[in-house]
């Protein structure tokens, strides 16, 4: 007997169709789009409302959350998966060298499979008919969320009705006014953020040919080192993991939330691109990953230390196919696995550390250490006992029984 498909819910028409008694779940940020489906659904009529905000390390707040949630009828579900994102989604990327098209380090990619699969867990637990979301078409996000709901197998209908029916800014905040909820006013661009990125998009970023940055979005990398300053610091991995920081094991949480200032009081980590859509279009995103910046560097360091020169060039080329299968919403799907599987093979010989001297704009590695290294520490002697090595039978040909004396 084949499965039925579940319906892709791409338009508020679609909404329609839901039964009003039964639990909907939402995908919820407190931003503009989700805060407008929560009215949308409510104006419909639906009485069993739940919005689902996965915290792994974004701006918003939990209280800001709540209020507009409940404003508009929603029961509010706060899930802490910041340890869960950082263990199973981010420290993967790290050993896969995740940066798309060597332009930037991957983030949406690596948090809409997590949010997916949250949501998933609490709508099987409710007995939900949906789980919503609100993508839009200029957004990556509505593959990757769709592409995750479908592979995780969810049973009933999911998508955004953003997808073919988008609705203005202005309107959007219009009607939410009119109900009584006017916290989102202000804003001048699209922003994601969890622990491992700040990202910007849209609004005043919208057009590549002419884009400028305001200072004050940026909260990790502005400088605040004082001019001419350094900082030396070491990141040691063990088995491809980040463990410790100048000889303190820590939490990869914790660890990379103490990266992203220090590194960031230098002025690094910052990345501006363009990323490809559904059919080939290109959009701008503007992040800030200090942290990223550093681990990334680090690991590809200790890797080079550690494994022999063919098994990387082979990595580097299966790990633009695990940027490709997550970036295009396949987090979940066997090519990525099977890439996930060569990758934390290479990683179990990956163990040492970089001693990092930071500087405004840039940054001189100072040692790099391996449990079991490649790397020679002296030259001189090592040419002479390889000298000495490849003598050593030609010396024992020449003096051997079985060359004649007028040989």
């Amino acid at each position: 007997m084949k499965t039925v498909p579940a319906p892709i819910v791409r338009s508020f028409s679609q909404l329609a169709e839901l039964d009003p008694d039964r639990p909907v779940v939402t995908l919820f940020s407190g931003g503009l789009d989700s805060s407008y489906l929560l009215l949308r659904l409510r104006s419909m009529g639906l009485r069993d409302v739940h919005a689902v905000s996965v915290d792994i390390g974004e701006d918003e707040s939990a209280t800001y959350k709540r209020q507009v949630a409940e404003a508009l009828g929603a029961k509010i579900h706060l899930l802490d998966r910041r340890t869960e994102f950082a263990e199973g989604y981010v420290a993967p990327a790290i050993a896969a060298q995740a940066v798309y098209l060597g332009i930037h380090p991957v983030s949406s990619t690596l948090s809409r499979p997590l949010i997916a699969h949250s949501a998933v867990e609490l709508a099987r637990s409710l007995g939900a008919q949906a789980v919503l979301h609100t993508a839009n078409r200029s957004q990556n996000t509505l593959r990757r969320l769709n592409g995750a709901l479908r592979l995780l197998g969810y049973e009933g209908a999911y998508g955004s009705p953003y997808d073919l029916d988008p609705v203005t800014r202005d309107d959007k905040l219009t009607a939410l006014r009119a109900a009584g909820v006017d916290l989102l006013a202000g804003r001048i661009v699209s922003g994601d953020s969890n622990l491992w990125c700040r990202e910007f998009e849209s609004g005043i970023l919208d057009d590549p040919e002419r884009h400028e940055v305001p200072e004050e979005m940026y909260a990790w990398s502005r400088p605040t080192a004082a001019p001419g300053s350094s900082d030396t610091l070491t990141v040691a991995f063990e088995r491809g993991r980040p463990v410790a920081l100048d000889g303190r094991h820590l939490p990869l949480t914790e660890l990379i939330e103490r990266l992203n200032l220090r590194v960031g009081a230098y002025g690094l980590g910052r990345y501006s691109g363009l990323e490809h859509l559904d059919h080939g279009e290109k959009v701008l995103e503007i992040r800030e990953m200090p942290a990223a910046w550093l681990l990334l560097s680090t690991y590809r360091h200790i890797e080079s230390a550690c494994l022999d020169a063919e098994l990387i060039r082979e990595k580097r080329h299966l790990e633009q196919v695990w940027v490709r299968e997550a970036l295009e919403g396949r987090w979940f799907g066997e090519l990525r696995l099977a890439a996930q599987s060569f990758v934390d093979t290479s990683a179990r010989r990956t163990s040492g550390s970089v001693t990092w001297r930071l500087r405004t704009g840039g940054a001189d590695t100072r040692s790099i250490t391996a449990g079991r290294p490649l790397y020679l520490r002296t030259r001189e002697e090592w040419e002479e006992d390889a000298i000495a090595a490849e003598s050593a039978p030609f010396a024992t040909l020449r003096s051997g029984p079985y060359l004649s004396a007028a040989a």
